[in-house]
């Protein structure tokens, strides 16, 4: 099996499963349609494609692991935001759920927005409303992210969140609901398998933020830039931005020390309502 040849290994997967064509497109959160061109080869399946696949037919670590291993040949992978609204947000949410969900160590870096996990329901509203959705698009939008969320309360599994402080300053919402946006951060650290930690203005630093960024384990990384979603699989690269994520901790504030700062600027924000 090689790249040219893995649409038609996965629907020969899919058919001695026994599921229907219509099943796995559901479980893997991609159209019908889409399905089928990727089984037929005339569609190039993404990374993400593969895996939604393979863990909608339920394959065993071996079989997964070896298509996997094919899907990565291209090693660096971009799909322009305006494929993704092709898709539909709500969509792509349940893909990165998906994802999320087969993920015991995630490390996000943000210097530009409250990561997805730990957005509000109002702050999703939104970062989702700048997109020209209609209003049930973008109902099925914020469902789909606060859907994500549950991923925070399993057993198995660790979340490490980087955040630099600009992003809490970020006026991208109302006084009020950066507000509840900040509590939300002081209580969702409080979960065991959580560590969020904030690059504060203040600290002296040796690095640049640069973009933002995800590493699943230690398989995947992925970028978003202006226009697309760019995911990283070769292992040389990905252990590029798990160092540059390990610099950032280093350098962040932690625990008691965090929570004093989001509350410091959350008290900001407080004062500058009562006194609008």
């Amino acid at each position: 099996m090689n790249k040219s040849s893995l649409g038609s290994a996965l629907r020969v997967l899919r058919e001695s499963s026994g599921l229907e064509a219509k099943a796995v497109a559901r479980g893997a959160a991609m159209s019908r349609s889409k399905l089928s061109k990727i089984e037929n080869g005339n569609t190039a399946a993404s990374l993400t494609d593969v895996d939604c696949i393979l863990t909608a037919i339920g394959v065993s670590d071996e079989v997964k692991a070896e298509f996997m291993a094919v899907a990565r040949e291209a090693a660096t992978e971009a799909t322009a935001w305006r494929l993704i609204r092709r898709l539909g947000y709500s969509r792509k949410q349940q893909q990165v759920q998906s994802l999320e969900s087969q993920t015991a160590l995630l490390r996000l870096f943000q210097c530009s927005l409250i990561p997805g996990l730990l957005q509000t329901p109002e702050y999703v509203r939104a970062v989702f409303a700048r997109r020209n959705l209609t209003e049930a698009q973008l109902e099925r939008t914020i469902g789909a992210r606060l859907a994500r969320q549950s991923v925070l309360y399993s057993e198995g599994k660790s979340f490490q969140f980087i955040i630099t402080e600009s992003v809490l300053r970020w006026r991208i919402v109302p006084p009020l609901v950066m507000v509840g946006q900040l509590d939300r951060l002081i209580s969702t650290s409080r979960l065991p398998n959580v560590d969020i930690r904030i690059v504060a203005l203040s600290a002296a630093q040796t690095d640049f933020p640069g973009h933002s960024f995800s590493i699943k384990d230690e398989r995947t990384v992925t970028i978003e830039t202006v226009h697309a979603e760019t995911v990283v699989t070769d292992p040389r690269d990905v252990a590029l931005y798990v160092s540059k994520f390990e610099g950032f901790g280093k350098s962040a504030v932690a625990g008691d020390d965090m929570r004093t700062l989001i509350e410091a600027i959350r008290d900001g924000f407080l004062r500058e309502q009562e006194t609008a």
